[in-house]
């Protein structure tokens, strides 16, 4: 269990960048084109082991918008745009597939939003067998086939398609149960409705429930969250994101419906933090870093204590020797030691498609800097400590000279008592876990000096 120190969390909780990819999403450019995706994949199909592969399918359709969302989304009740996006997106998977050849098994699959399931049943089908004939979806039992979902639009019959269409593992959007809050971020959902289809799930062969809430969000009570984390704990999910609402109205425009006044000040803001760790932890979860908890049996635990989790932009993974393939409008992929990602735009991504070209827009090629530091990164996000040794096995460096900038930004967090320093290891105390993103940040070599919070463009670490 992370130890909570208010003083210690309030002093260092600065912007910074989630470390789901390094170099992050701001290094990406659009000198990086189509022709050094297909060597990067093509270094995958020829390893002594073809790389198995992780598909992410982004779909942007919401029926309402939910105010503090920063996710690519569209506000549609259209259903025929929903057609129209399968269209394109099976066409963009005839493009891309032929790059990755062979028996390469796609041993993850997820499907996010905007809210996937604004694809009817139907749809979804479709959209099944075409990735069907031209990946090799994986039938194993140990396959991750995930969908996110909306309980609030679910017909009777879904939970059970859903097993039928191969899809294990479910995420469902609570945030918060508290009615207060629910009409201060316009997305109104009854406890009923959640645990309907986390029962009906479970019913029909889905064998892992993710839950995920918000903390920081207008309206909200230490009294009002409370009640939610128990509601969500006696349900038993397999898994409970806890993220920290990240009020960047000047980026994402419906932020601009909520109150700033309404927001919970800093000191009630690390309160409900608190609150929910001391719920989950108390109940049995498990903290796996930054706002993710499992309970002891989860595969993320497993993979956790083998060494064997990754971090990429859909959060915390098992599968961490896969190349990902991200689909849709603003998809990102991580092929090989590079980093892609498609149009933000539907226009743009469309009118790609229909030529026949790669919606690319732009990506990076990691440097061997930025490898070093990628590695150091992940393992402080994953396991909460940097293995010298293996790092300077691995690079053929010496650790200390190689980073002797970043040990120097270290000192600080070492003195606090975030870090211990071994001869072999650097460790994340119990308080650090908390501050897992400061941390990383001592090692990335990209950040500028400390921006001013108003200006900065990433969310608070905390």
């Amino acid at each position: 269990m992370p130890r909570f120190d208010a003083e210690l969390v309030k002093r260092y909780d600065r912007p910074g960048p989630r470390y789901t990819s390094y170099p992050t999403a701001l290094q990406f450019t659009p000198r990086f084109d189509v022709a050094q995706l297909t060597a990067f994949a093509a270094c995958g199909n020829v390893m002594p082991v073809p790389r198995p592969l992780s598909l992410y399918l982004h779909i942007p359709f919401c029926c309402s918008p939910c105010f503090y969302c920063g996710c690519n989304r569209i506000i549609t009740r259209d259903a025929a745009r929903g057609t129209r996006y399968v269209e394109c997106l099976l066409r963009e998977i005839e493009l891309v597939s032929p790059l990755f050849a062979g028996e390469r098994e796609v041993r993850q699959l997820h499907l996010g939003g905007g809210t996937p399931n604004f694809l009817s049943l139907a749809k979804l089908a479709w959209l099944m067998d075409g990735l069907s004939r031209h990946f090799v979806l994986s039938r194993s039992a140990e396959r991750d086939f995930s969908i996110e979902l909306d309980p609030r639009s679910i017909p009777a019959d879904f939970a059970a398609d859903l097993g039928r269409l191969g899809f294990n593992r479910v995420s469902i959007g609570v945030q918060d149960f508290d009615a207060k809050v629910q009409s201060a971020v316009n997305r109104i959902q009854s406890s009923a409705q959640t645990f309907d289809l986390i029962d009906a799930c479970r019913d029909h062969g889905i064998r892992s429930v993710n839950v995920d809430l918000i903390y920081g969000l207008p309206r909200q009570t230490l009294q009002g969250f409370r009640h939610t984390l128990r509601q969500v704990v006696s349900a038993r999910p397999d898994r409970v994101a806890v993220y920290g609402y990240a009020h960047l109205p000047r980026q994402f425009k419906a932020q601009r419906q909520i109150a700033a006044s309404e927001l919970p000040n800093p000191e009630e803001r690390l309160a409900l933090l608190q609150l929910a760790i001391e719920e989950l932890c108390s109940s049995g979860y498990r903290y796996i870093g930054m706002d993710h908890f499992a309970l002891p049996e989860d595969d993320l635990v497993r993979a956790q204590e083998a060494g064997g989790l990754q971090r990429n932009f859909m959060g915390y993974t098992t599968h961490a020797n896969c190349d990902l393939i991200g689909l849709g409008v603003s998809a990102i992929s991580h092929v090989g030691d590079s980093f892609s990602q498609n149009y933000r735009e539907l226009k743009s991504w469309e009118a790609a498609i229909e030529s026949g070209r790669l919606p690319l827009w732009r990506g990076v090629a990691l440097s061997a800097d930025d490898r070093v530091r990628a590695k150091v990164i992940s393992q402080l996000m994953c396991q909460g400590c940097i293995e010298i040794d293996t790092i300077e096995h691995e690079f053929g460096i010496d650790f200390t000279t190689y980073f002797g900038d970043a040990l120097a930004r270290l000192e600080p967090h070492v003195a606090d008592g975030l870090v211990r320093l071994g001869t072999s290891h650097i460790a994340v105390t119990p308080a650090g876990q908390l501050l897992l993103r400061c941390v990383a940040k001592c090692f990335d070599s990209y950040l500028e000096p400390e921006t001013p919070v108003a200006e900065a463009p990433f969310s608070r670490t905390v």
